[in-house]
């Protein structure tokens, strides 16, 4: 049987991500059985961070601000997660699942595979966008 995703709710979702003026910051996507459907949303980092278990094969798109003193805005990353303890076989499937989601959430800076927390701690997660954004022109010295 063939994984589906709940376009609606997925989209909703991902266009309130990236409305600059809506509090959500991010969401994660979970399984229900076939269908990929919405699991939690919210604007704490850490709060999102606790969505990825060991046992728990999800999703994330997030939005987090970048830039410099000179020049602030905001990017994306999606994150493809599979902890440690999911069986190969699951793991092994996201690759075809991914592209079931990559039909709604078509935006992104960068695309993070995890399996570790570090992988996407707020830092880890900032840099990877800060390094895909290109030149940094701050000075050093904020005003």
């Amino acid at each position: 049987m063939s994984t589906t995703i709940d376009k609606e709710a997925v989209n909703c979702a991902y266009e309130e991500v990236r409305d600059d003026n809506s509090p959500i910051t991010w969401f994660t996507l979970h399984f229900n059985g076939t269908l990929i459907e919405i699991d939690s949303k919210g604007s704490d980092y850490q709060e999102f961070l606790s969505r990825f278990t060991d046992d728990e094969r999800l999703f994330g798109y997030v939005r987090v601000t970048t830039g410099d003193e000179m020049s602030k805005r905001a990017k994306f990353a999606f994150i493809t997660w599979a902890g440690k303890d999911v069986s190969p076989i699951k793991k092994a499937k996201l690759s075809v699942d991914k592209a079931v989601v990559k039909l709604v959430i078509k935006n992104f800076a960068v695309e993070i595979l995890a399996e570790d927390q570090h992988d996407i701690a707020l830092e880890t997660v900032a840099t990877a966008l800060r390094k895909a954004g290109g030149a940094n022109y701050g000075t050093g010295v904020s005003s």
